[in-house]
């Protein structure tokens, strides 16, 4: 008798089914298509430990016949639609998609939608590069805007998994190389006896008549063994084998290469080598030609890999001139991008073929291009083949009549002419994975490397691109709104379709507020985007989930290299420090290219705006937060009120990026979500602003010394603020005139007790900007700054004294605690502070040491978050009402909290960046000049961006009563409180 325990367990082992996995026949149209993703013994591996379901489509092409698989254990079916999971090798047939969800493995109401699960599919796709033709493949797991759904099919492309550095891991690359072996020395031999002379290499078995490797392998290596017997030809001279590249593919070419009898010679040999008459016959030579035997710089300097990759347009290569003549056969196992230079061009091939013919051997006539990059690294390559006709003769127009044509194999599925070998590798590699996906199916979950490979794999899911893919949404939901058609209509070419060059984008910087920005910019497929910095760690966290976003390594003190990325580029995006955009915007007018920063207008930028309006290019400045959403918002503010009539009386702003109240900070009230040194410098600014009717021109040490306390902002936590830089700077942009305006004021927003330490720190030298020192160690550094600040020699040991004779009483006790903390002083507490980064190199000014210095104690910590708090308080009356009738008060604020993805800070300076770039690349802004946002067609569709985002401001209106406490009063009655000399 079964006890009941048992007999609950055995009826819900009953209810469950297996997780069920189709394995697809390939597209009939792929004739020579005979891999597989699985072999049999696979299939018996996961039926025995996963207990799965195997269903597979008859397929009489496979390198494994159909019987094999049943024996395994599955099951031949004329559909896949019970499959959990499919898989193939090449995109599946459009028509054959399967994407309605599939019934749970606990499923058992086929009427019941919750009883059902999104099926995923894993194949190599072709969608992940934008290419076209794949489009209505791609737009089939991504559903239209708001139509997202759990039940959307899943796409993994085999493309994308990887091990922890990034490598991928599943793939054929190896055996590409070894069959374009096979199918170069195949093919060329073909060409010589066009010519009139056999070769050994006539014997040369094509990949797939032969049914392994080894087999394979052994019909070479006796072709090896009689060239170390008799040698080759005479006429062709020394046989010469030339191979590129660094990866899978050349070492797939150098594994098949080596059971010919090899002999490695360099760049430097090959002269010596062809025209040698003893050169001995009975070897085949072979250079492995690397970047810099064949790249140059344009000013002739030696290949540097940082450089190339920086400014791969100041490169050229002379392949053809150094390497090209001497070769029997090239064997090109390198790829190519667009913007870098080409192996070899059109123009070169001529040159080449002249020298080739002047040391005879009909050389550089046979070429086996792997790569199969059509008008890429090799311009002249115009097609790739197939295994039914592996190469093709071409003859560019640069070539002469007395030219011969060059022989290309450009076979494109060359692993597919080695099955055996190539299916029982790539099903070896893939099992681990595919386990992975299996566990989710079958227990709602799954984890470990393998899964979170799955996931960095995944191109879609649940109707929604993954991140990392989000630049796809332009074409695919160009896809979307077509009218519906079929795919044969879809896919005909009503007319010729002109390609239009992508539009080019140049961000300059890639710190701590580029994230979103890049992320708006890469999702665009019509935009082309590169990011220039001097830190590659600092693109890889920005932008590294991009395959098409490229990184320049720059110094932007490099003006030739700066000048070349610029020239390249349509728009520049400069996130650098501020002082270094009126160089970059000098370069931007030299090149007529547009730029946006979201720093303020400095009075050098200003001086630039009539050469930016005669180079017919805006410079648009003050984009960011503040300054940026700041302008927005005002400006759009504004104008509305002064649309009802509304008479403007007060304008008081202020913003503040501050840690979350939660954060702790210890003695420092505040941590860096942008530039520390941006943040110090800041506090070094003079200020003048209007406070009911009087103009107030604090210097930077008085602006520090007493700010405004309480204001009531929000009641969730107390703040401060002082006034920021020049706020009658903004009567124009803001349409506030002095003589009828209250109050004009703009401030930042800090938590308590910030503006004092900081006044500290200028009084004892820390935030010193124009003098240098270098520093000695940690213990002396406030030594060294107290001694600039006194010009006398002061000991470390009796820096307590001096700074107590010259910080005021009232802030020793914080600047005390604040010095113990960071670890520039010995701590009378129990405890230790954090440890102290490596000392700086070389001189350095105190606020650059300090800045240095604070970013390691004051960065944000692993689940911590920042906060950004911007808030507007407009006073108005009536326009035309009674002289005492009652003041309306208008507030517009914002407070955001920053996410796991993105810093609040970062994603309130790099969206309005990116929105406005965009706008401009677009051709929606019709200004030119040294400009601000103050026109709607940059403001409103910034604004509009920022509510999608999550990021729009909350506006509220009152009347006016003797109890209001306004942002504007409270300022007013502390300066009365201080008899006006609180500042």
């Amino acid at each position: 008798m079964v006890k009941p325990l048992q007999s609950i367990r055995h009826i819900h082992q009953a209810a469950r089914r297996p997780v069920t996995l189709g394995i697809r026949r390939e597209d009939p149209k792929r004739i020579w298509e005979r891999r597989v993703p699985l072999t049999p013994d696979a299939v018996n591996h996961l039926i025995a430990k996963k207990n799965v379901e195997v269903l597979i489509e008859h397929c009489d092409r496979r390198i494994f016949r159909t019987e094999e698989y049943v024996k395994a254990g599955a099951k031949v079916a004329d559909t896949l639609k019970p499959a959990h999971i499919t898989i193939g090798i090449k995109e599946v047939p459009f028509s054959e998609l399967i994407t309605a969800p599939v019934l749970r493995v606990d499923g058992t109401d086929p009427k019941d939608s919750k009883h059902f699960i999104s099926r995923s599919h894993l194949m190599f796709s072709h969608t992940i590069k934008g290419q076209a033709y794949n489009t209505p493949l791609l737009a089939q797991f991504v559903a239209p805007k708001g139509f997202w759904t759990s039940l959307h099919p899943r796409l993994i492309d085999y493309e994308l998994l990887t091990n922890e550095d990034g490598k991928r891991t599943v793939g054929f690359g190896w055996f590409a190389g070894v069959a374009g072996v096979l199918e170069s020395l195949s093919a060329m031999a073909h060409s010589h006896l066009e010519l009139g002379i056999a070769s050994p290499f006539l014997y040369t078995p094509r990949p797939h008549t032969l049914p392994s490797l080894e087999r394979l392998r052994t019909s070479l290596r006796e072709i090896g063994a009689w060239i170390a017997r008799e040698g080759t030809p005479g006429k062709l001279g020394p046989f010469v084998i030339g191979l590129t590249g660094n990866g899978k593919v050349a070492e797939g070419c150098l594994s098949m290469l080596a059971e010919l009898p090899i002999q490695r010679v360099t760049v430097k040999d090959l002269d010596a080598l062809v025209s040698n008459p003893e050169t001995d016959l009975h070897k085949i030579y072979l250079l492995h030609a690397k970047p810099e035997d064949y790249l140059v710089r344009a000013d002739g300097q030696p290949y540097n890999r940082d450089q190339y990759y920086a400014s791969p347009d100041l490169h050229t290569s002379i392949f053809a001139e150094k390497i090209a003549p001497y070769l029997t056969l090239f064997l090109n196992g390198t790829g190519w991008s667009p913007g870098f230079p080409r192996l070899m061009t059109n123009d070169q091939l001529p040159f080449a073929l002249d020298r080739a013919k002047s040391i005879g051997g009909a050389r550089f006539t046979n070429i086996g291009d792997i790569s199969c990059d059509v008008e890429g690294g090799l311009e002249f390559l115009t097609k790739a083949t197939t295994l039914s006709e592996p190469f093709y003769k071409v003859r560019p127009k640069t070539l002469r009549e007395d030219h011969p044509s060059v022989q290309i194999m450009s076979v494109d599925i060359l692993p597919s002419s080695i099955p055996l070998d190539a299916s029982q590798h790539f099903s070896f590699a893939l099992l681990p994975y595919l386990e992975s996906v299996i566990d989710e199916y079958a227990n709602g979950s799954s984890a470990g490397l393998y899964h979170k490979a799955i996931e960095g794999a995944t191109v879609a899911s649940s109707g929604k691109l993954a991140k990392q893919h989000q630049w796809l949404r332009h074409s695919v939901g160009k896809y979307h709104a077509q009218p519906t058609v079929k795919e044969s209509e879809s896919l005909k070419p009503s007319a010729p379709v002109v390609k239009k060059r992508k539009r080019r984008v140049v961000m300059l910087g890639s710190g701590m507020v580029a994230g979103p920005a890049v992320d708006l910019v890469a999702a665009r497929s019509d935009v082309e985007l590169i990011i220039a910095s001097n830190s590659l760690m600092e693109f890889q966290k920005c932008a590294g989930k991009y395959a098409h976003v490229q990184h320049r390594v720059l110094d932007i003190k490099n003006e030739q290299l700066t000048s070349e990325l610029i020239k390249w580029a349509d728009l520049v995006i400069s996130l650098l420090p501020a002082t270094m955009h009126v160089p970059v915007a000098e370069l931007c007018i030299a090149h007529k290219k547009h730029m946006v920063t979201a720093s303020y207008i400095s009075p050098a930028m200003k001086k630039l705006n009539g050469r930016a309006e005669k180079a017919d290019i805006i410079i648009l400045n003050e984009i960011g937060l503040d300054p940026g959403i700041d302008h927005c918002s005002a400006i759009d503010l504004l104008e509305r009120l002064r649309s009802q009539n509304k008479e403007i009386l007060s304008f008081t702003s202020y913003c503040g990026g501050l840690p979350a109240p939660e954060v702790s900070t210890g003695p420092l009230p505040y941590k860096f979500s942008w530039s520390p040194l941006g943040v110090l410098t800041a506090v070094l600014n003079d200020a003048t602003f209007q406070l009911n009717k009087k103009v107030y021109t604090p210097d930077a040490i008085r602006v520090l010394k007493e700010p405004f306390k309480n204001l009531p902002i929000t009641n969730n936590f107390e703040l401060e603020g002082i006034p920021n830089r020049n706020s009658l700077d903004y009567s124009p942009l803001y349409n506030l005139p002095l003589a009828t305006t209250r109050t004009l004021f703009r401030g930042t927003l800090r938590y308590p007790g910030y503006t004092n330490l900081m006044s500290s720190f200028r009084s004892i030298g820390l935030l010193n900007n124009t003098d240098e020192i270098t520093l000695e160690n940690w213990g002396s550094f406030i030594a060294q700054t107290l001694s600039l600040k006194t010009q006398q020699l002061i000991n470390p040991k009796s820096t307590m004294h001096t700074l107590r004779d010259i910080v005021e009483s009232s802030h020793f006790e914080g600047l005390q605690d604040a010095l113990e903390w960071i670890g520039l002083i010995p701590t009378a507490y129990p405890y230790e502070p954090s440890p102290m980064p490596p000392l700086p190199d070389g001189p350095m000014k105190p606020i650059e040491i300090l800045a240095y210095l604070l970013s390691q104690k004051l960065r944000y910590e692993p689940g911590e978050r920042d906060m950004v708090v911007m808030s507007h308080e407009v006073i108005t009356r009536p326009k035309h009402g009674r002289p005492n009738a009652p003041e309306e008060i208008h507030t517009s604020q914002l407070i955001t909290y920053g996410t796991s993805e993105a810093s609040a800070m970062a994603r309130t300076v790099g969206i309005p960046v990116a929105i406005a770039a965009l706008a401009v690349l677009d051709g929606q802004v019709s200004l030119r000049g040294v400009q601000t946002p103050r026109q709607p067609s940059i403001y409103k569709p910034v604004l509009d961006a920022l509510d999608q985002y999550g990021l729009g401001m909350k506006e509220t209106s009152t009347r006016a009563s003797e109890n209001t406490r306004t942002v504007e009063w409270e300022m007013v009655d502390q300066m009365r409180k201080h008899n006006d000399t609180l500042l």
